[in-house]
């Protein structure tokens, strides 16, 4: 029974999501409390949800102040040079974006979090995107892709639950899948290609010219920060841009004056140079402390944007301005996250994804056992909308592992298989992970379109590398 309300929860979710009949926080939130009515959990209910959302608040915390960081960042220019020397390289040419995207998703995945990941990748590059009229969903695809592949590394969290759960080390786990994690990175690259060149015939269509080379734009360019980080911030204006300490064109703006109330201490504005030097070195000393996890990710991005707030911003005026102008972009990020919170601390707490998960293991074949590495790869990327990572790695993978061990299939090689899909090439598509709603927040689309668009990507992904890895002997057929 348990079981099957669940499987009907996560079915319903994705069906409204997808075909957008209800918004996806109307949905995270009402089905799985319509299901925990239904399971006779009437009674724990308050209890199952504040569990749920008190273990995404330091998440929904991060995402908040993050969202606040890249914001003041990308109005502040930082990230200007950035996107001048893409647009500069690529000349343009969506195609060239799209793969830059890729690569530069890559490179920033190394940390094996994806919600920084999304952070970065998404702050810095949508500005180029809506420069170019490119479509949003093309940014949030690749970087789903880039971003799903480097997941697997062996600090990820699949990789660890996989090596925890069956009690192997990496040498076990993630050294043999090397290789079809390279064939993984090159399909990306591949994949990234082809979106490109549609997206650059798509906009050839709507433009006989095609898009306009950023070298034959006046030199406004050169001088103007870029596009703030939502559709909505770059179709709005910035009324608080010239209260920042230097305007735009570099000049030093003059000592404000109205609204500081009397006895308000004059602070001397920094130049605008000295400015992108400190935000530089700031954005680059908090990832430093992202990657090496000197404190807990919350703690640094709250600590990051009070000082570049502070230094950006002298005066209450300004702070306030910039509040008050990115408030919808948090409020759209983090109500979602906490609404996933609801989602998975229902299913959790009411033992759903446990049934779930016996029950998927027990419709498995016995004759099925020896095949078993290959159907683990080939189920695992679907399945991440399905089930979290706990639920999976600790709860669906042992039983697995020792059925396929039964028919003299190494356990070491269905986690092999496993980290092809389940929560790596999945995770960036998953209503069960916060980190998606990051990405499809702060790219400004709907869950469903973004979910239809790359998924068929993402699966074909996890096909290549399960190519790869028969062919290489991760593991056999």
């Amino acid at each position: 029974m348990l079981a099957a309300l669940g499987f009907a929860t996560i079915a319903v979710l994705l069906l409204l999501t997808m075909t957008k009949r209800a918004s996806v926080l109307v949905a995270l939130i009402l089905l799985p409390v319509l299901a925990a009515l239904i399971g006779g959990f009437a009674g724990d209910l308050g209890e199952l949800i504040l569990g749920g959302l008190s273990k995404v608040a330091p998440t929904g915390i991060m995402i908040a102040f993050a969202v606040l960081y890249f914001s003041l960042m990308v109005d502040a220019g930082l990230f200007d040079p950035l996107i001048r020397g893409l647009l500069r390289v690529a000349r343009g040419d969506p195609l060239r974006i799209t793969v830059a995207t890729a690569v530069l998703t890559l490179c920033v995945a190394l940390d094996g979090d994806g919600a920084s990941t999304f952070l970065i990748t998404v702050s810095a590059l949508l500005p180029v995107y809506q420069r170019l009229g490119m479509n949003p969903l093309v940014l949030s695809g690749v970087v789903c892709l880039g971003a799903g592949v480097m997941n697997m590394v062996p600090w990820g969290g699949p990789t660890v639950r996989a090596m925890a759960a069956l009690k192997l080390d990496s040498s076990d786990v993630f050294t043999p899948v090397l290789p079809a994690m390279g064939v993984g990175v090159a399909w990306v690259l591949v994949a990234s290609y082809l979106l490109g060149r549609r997206e650059r015939n798509r906009l050839a269509t709507l433009s006989p010219q095609g898009p306009a080379p950023d070298e034959g734009k006046d030199e406004r360019d050169d001088r103007e920060p870029a596009a703030a980080t939502t559709v909505t911030a770059a179709t709005e204006p910035e009324p608080s841009r010239h209260a920042t300490p230097a305007t735009a064109d570099g000049k030093r703006q003059a000592l404000r004056a109205p609204g500081d109330g009397p006895g308000t201490v004059r602070v001397p504005p920094l130049s605008r140079t000295w400015l992108n030097v400190f935000n530089l070195l700031l954005t680059v000393t908090l990832v430093v402390c992202l990657i090496q996890e000197v404190m807990p990710l919350p703690v640094l991005f709250v600590l990051g944007f009070a000082i570049a707030a502070l230094v950006n911003h002298p005066t209450w005026e300004q702070q306030q301005a910039l509040l008050d102008r990115h408030a919808k972009n948090v409020v759209l990020v983090t109500t979602m996250i906490f609404a996933a919170g609801v989602l998975t601390g229902v299913l959790t707490g009411t033992r759903m994804l446990d049934e779930m998960a016996e029950t998927l293991v027990s419709v498995v074949p016995d004759s099925f056992g020896s095949h078993m590495p290959v159907a683990v790869a080939v189920s695992g990327m679907p399945l991440s909308l399905v089930f979290t990572p706990d639920a999976y790695y600790f709860g669906v993978l042992p039983v697995l592992a020792e059925t396929a061990q039964g028919f003299g299939t190494d356990p070491a090689e269905v986690a092999r298989a496993a980290i092809l899909g389940q929560m790596t090439t999945g995770f960036p598509l998953s209503p069960l992970t916060a980190s998606t709603f990051i990405l499809v927040g702060m790219s400004g689309v709907s869950l469903g379109e973004h979910q239809r668009f790359i998924f068929r990507w993402a699966f074909a992904t996890t096909l290549v590398m399960t190519a790869a890895a028969l062919l290489t002997g991760a593991f056999s057929l």
